[in-house]
C-alpha cells in the first residue's frame, strides 16, 4: 500500500508564522500561530508540530518542505548584520560611501543616504589593478594582501568581502585573494563579487557583495538552526527556500548567497497568484497582499509577472521599479517587482502635532501586537479598528485559537478619539480609510505609475488582511472584480509549493548588439548552461525533460547608465528582433525610444529550472479538518450606510448564485468583507469571486 505523501510550506510574517500541509491529493490544512522574533525559527517549529499532532501526521512522509522568511531582510533594516571586512583596490576604499547622486526626496537638504555597511576603517585597499579589457596592468601584492588579513585579524571581523575594480573582465586577482584568505580564515565566510555579480559598475557591484556578506553569517546560523529544528521533528525532506525570484533553492545555496532571498515571503504570494491565474485563465491581475505588518502589490500582465534586475534593502518599503531610489543599498539580483508601503493589520494609529490622525509606518508586529491580542500592546493598530467597526470576529480570531479583547481596543481607539475630537466608531473607520489611502499608493507604484490603468485588472486579494480591506480599496482604485483564493490568509505559503527549482546566473557581455551573432552569444552562455545544468543534476533533475533553461540580456542605451533586462529570442534574427524589443520596452519603461542610438548588452542572464515530475499544482484545492464558522449576524459599519445587520457565513455558505453585499465570510486564516454594492460567488478552483453591482 503506497503511504499518502505530503508537501509543506512555511512563511514568516512580522505578526504570524504560516503553516501549510498539502497532501497529494490537492487537499490542504493549515496552522497559524504568532512569530517568534527572538528566534524565528521557534515558531516554525511550534506551528509544524502542532499541525501534524492535530493530523495525526507523521513527519517522515513530508516529501517536501518549502520556506520563506524576511531573516535576510530584516537583519538588513535592523542594522543587525555581520561585521564585515571589505578588500579592494587601491585608490577605490570609498566606493560604497560615495555611492550614487540619488535620493529619495528630492528637495530635502537634510536627507542623509544610509551608512555603509563597512565602517572606513575595515575597508582595506591593495595594490593590484586589471584594465577593462582584461589585461594585468599591476599584479596583485601578495605582502599587502597578508597586512589586510592581519588588521581584519585584529579587529574581529566576522565577514569578509572582496571586490576589485574590472573583476568582471579578468578575475584572477580577485579569486586569488579569496583563496589566500579562505585559507586564513577558515570560519570566516569570504564572499568574492565575480561569484555573485561578475558585471560592470563598480558601486553596484561592492554593495551587492557587502550586503551578501554582512548578512551571510546571520542566514547561516538560522538555516543550520532550522535544519536542526527539522531534524528534531523527524523531517527528512530537504530544506528548499523561495528566492526573490520566484524558484526555490536548496538551504545550503541560500545560506551561501542570502542575497536571493531578501523578497522571500513576498515572492511566494505573487508566484501563487500568477499559477493561480494560469489556472483560471485570469492573464491580468494585480496581487494585493496584506498581512500584519507591511502591504505589497505586483502587477501581472499576460500571465507573467515583472522582474526587477535591481532592488533596494534597507531603506524601508519600497514603491516597485519607480525612479525614487537612493533610500537603501543596491542588489543588484532579480527581484519580482513589488510594490510595498508600511500598512498592515499591526500598524500603529496616533495622532500627529495639529491632531490629525496618522498610521503607520510603525507596527506592533508580533509582540506586543494589537491591543486585541491582549499580549500587552497598548497602541490602537488597524486590526483593532477592523475589530471596532464589526469586520472580525469579537471573540477570537483563527477558529477561536487567538481570543481577543474587544473591550481593551474599544478602550484604545476611545482614547485616541478624544485626542483628535472624534467618536471611537469615526476613529475606527478612519484609521480603516487611511490605510487604505496608504496602501493605494502600492497599487498606483505597480499600475497608474507606469500608464497601466488598475480598473481593467483583476484584484487577487491574499494575506491575513487583504480579503478585509479588499473591496473598499478596489472601490478607491476602480476596480470592479476581486479573487480570494482559498486559504487567501496563509498563500504565501501555499503559493511556494508551486514554486519550481531555479538558478540565476550571470555573465558580463560588454558589446554592441549589432556587432554580435548568434555563434558569438552561444560561446559566452555555454560556460553558464554547463554549470547550471551541473546544479539541476546535484539536485536530482538528471532527465533533460526536467531541465529548462531560459536566456536573458541587460540592454542599454550606448552611454547609458540603467539597464532594462530583456529574452533572448532564439533562431535566426534574433539580434534584430532583440533591438525591436529593447525599443519597445524603453519606450514602455521611460517613455520614449531612440531607434536611431545604437545598443549595447551589458550582461548575460541565465535562468535555469528544475521541473517536477508531477504537477506543482493540483486541478482544485480543498481545505480539511477546518472549524467553520456557524451563521449568524452583527452589526458592522459601512461608511455613509452606517451601522447594518450583515449577515456573518462560512465560505462554504457560497456558491455559484451571486450572493449581495453587506455579508461578511469568516474563515480561520482571514475574514472577507464584502462591501454594499459588491456580489460574492465561488467559481470552480473554489476562489470567492467578489464583483461590484453595475449603477
Amino acid at each position: 500500500m503506497t503511504r499518502t505523501s505530503y508537501r509543506l510550506g512555511v512563511d514568516i510574517g512580522g505578526t504570524f508564522t504560516d503553516v501549510v500541509l498539502m497532501r497529494s491529493d490537492g487537499r490542504i490544512f493549515s496552522k497559524k500561530v504568532l512569530s517568534t522574533p527572538q528566534d524565528y525559527s521557534q515558531g516554525i517549529e511550534t506551528g509544524i508540530s502542532a499541525l501534524l499532532a492535530e493530523l495525526n501526521v507523521d513527519a517522515g512522509d513530508i516529501a517536501e518542505f518549502v520556506h520563506a522568511t524576511t531573516v535576510a531582510t530584516n537583519t538588513i533594516i535592523e542594522r543587525k548584520g555581520s561585521t564585515v571586512g571589505l578588500v579592494t583596490t587601491k585608490g577605490f576604499r570609498d566606493v560604497l560611501e560615495i555611492g550614487r547622486f540619488r535620493t529619495p526626496r528630492l528637495y530635502d537638504i537634510h536627507y542623509k543616504k544610509p551608512a555603509p555597511l563597512v565602517e572606513r576603517r575595515l575597508r582595506l585597499e591593495v595594490i593590484e589593478r586589471v584594465g577593462s579589457d582584461g589585461g594585468v596592468l599591476v599584479p596583485l601584492d601578495a605582502a599587502e594582501l597578508a597586512r589586510v588579513a592581519d588588521q581584519f585579524e585584529a579587529e574581529g571581523v566576522e565577514a569578509i568581502a572582496v571586490t576589485f575594480i574590472n573583476s568582471y573582465a579578468n578575475a584572477v586577482h580577485e579569486r586569488q585573494a579569496a583563496s589566500y584568505l579562505r585559507e586564513r580564515f577558515p570560519g570566516i565566510p569570504v564572499t568574492a563579487s565575480v561569484d555573485l555579480l561578475p558585471q560592470l559598475g563598480e558601486y553596484e557591484r561592492t554593495s551587492t557583495t557587502v550586503v551578501n556578506s554582512y548578512i551571510r553569517p546571520v542566514v547561516e546560523r538560522y538555516v543550520s538552526s532550522l535544519k536542526t529544528r527539522l531534524d528534531r521533528l523527524g523531517i527528512k525532506a530537504p530544506l528548499m527556500i523561495m528566492q526573490s525570484s520566484g524558484g526555490v533553492s536548496p538551504g545550503e545555496v541560500v545560506a551561501r548567497q542570502p542575497i536571493d532571498i531578501i523578497e522571500s515571503g513576498p515572492a511566494a504570494g505573487v508566484l501563487g497568484g500568477q499559477r493561480l491565474g494560469t489556472k483560471v485563465g485570469v492573464a491580468d491581475m494585480i496581487v494585493f497582499d496584506m498581512g500584519g505588518t507591511t502591504a505589497k502589490a505586483t502587477v501581472i500582465e499576460d500571465h507573467a509577472f515583472a522582474l526587477c534586475p535591481e532592488t533596494e534593502v534597507g531603506g524601508g518599503a519600497a514603491l516597485g521599479t519607480r525612479m525614487i531610489k537612493g533610500a537603501g543599498y543596491p542588489v543588484q539580483v532579480p527581484t519580482i517587482d513589488i510594490a510595498e508601503v508600511g500598512a498592515g493589520g499591526g500598524s500603529i494609529a496616533a495622532s500627529d502635532a495639529a491632531g490629525g490622525l496618522l498610521v503607520g509606518p510603525r507596527s506592533a508586529g508580533a509582540e506586543p501586537g494589537p491591543v486585541a491580542y491582549a499580549r500587552g500592546g497598548t497602541d490602537p493598530t488597524v486590526t483593532d479598528a477592523n475589530l471596532i467597526l464589526g469586520y472580525l470576529n469579537p471573540s477570537a480570531l483563527v477558529s477561536g485559537e487567538l481570543s481577543l479583547d474587544i473591550e481593551g481596543a474599544r478602550a484604545a481607539l476611545a482614547s485616541l478619539g478624544e485626542r483628535i475630537g472624534l467618536s471611537t466608531t469615526d476613529t475606527a473607520h478612519g484609521i480603516h480609510a487611511i490605510a487604505d489611502a496608504t496602501m493605494l499608493r502600492a497599487l498606483r507604484g505597480v499600475s497608474s505609475e507606469k500608464g497601466r490603468d488598475p480598473s481593467q485588472y483583476t484584484m487577487v486579494a491574499i494575506g491575513g488582511n487583504g480579503p478585509v480591506h479588499a473591496c473598499s480599496l478596489a472601490e478607491a482604485a476602480g476596480m470592479t472584480r476581486i479573487l480570494i483564493p482559498p486559504v487567501a490568509g496563509l498563500f504565501s505559503a501555499l503559493g511556494m509549493l508551486f514554486a519550481d527549482v531555479e538558478h540565476q546566473l550571470v555573465t558580463a557581455f560588454y558589446r554592441r548588439v549589432d556587432g554580435v551573432d548568434r555563434a558569438t552569444l552561444d560561446a559566452a552562455v555555454g560556460p553558464m548552461t554547463a554549470r547550471g545544468l551541473d546544479m539541476l543534476r546535484a539536485e536530482g533533475y538528471h532527465d533533460p525533460a526536467q531541465q529548462r533553461t531560459a536566456l536573458y540580456a541587460d540592454l542599454r542605451y550606448m552611454g547609458q547608465t540603467s539597464p532594462l533586462t530583456l529574452p533572448v529570442p532564439d533562431g535566426e534574427g534574433a539580434m534584430q528582433a532583440l533591438q525591436q524589443a529593447f525599443h519597445v520596452e524603453h519606450r514602455n519603461v521611460f517613455g520614449y525610444a531612440s531607434e536611431k542610438e545604437p545598443i549595447q548588452f551589458v550582461a548575460l542572464k541565465l535562468v535555469c529550472r528544475g521541473v517536477a515530475e508531477t504537477p506543482r499544482m493540483p486541478d482544485r484545492i480543498e481545505r480539511g479538518a477546518e472549524k467553520t464558522a456557524t451563521r449568524h449576524t452583527r452589526k458592522a459599519f459601512f461608511g455613509e450606510a452606517g451601522w447594518v445587520e450583515t449577515p456573518v457565513v462560512p465560505r462554504s455558505a457560497l456558491g455559484a448564485e451571486p450572493m449581495a453585499g453587506p455579508v461578511i465570510v469568516e474563515e480561520y486564516d482571514t475574514t472577507i468583507v464584502v462591501l454594499p454594492g459588491w456580489e460574492a460567488a465561488v467559481d470552480g478552483w473554489n476562489n470567492v469571486v467578489l464583483a461590484r453591482k453595475a449603477g
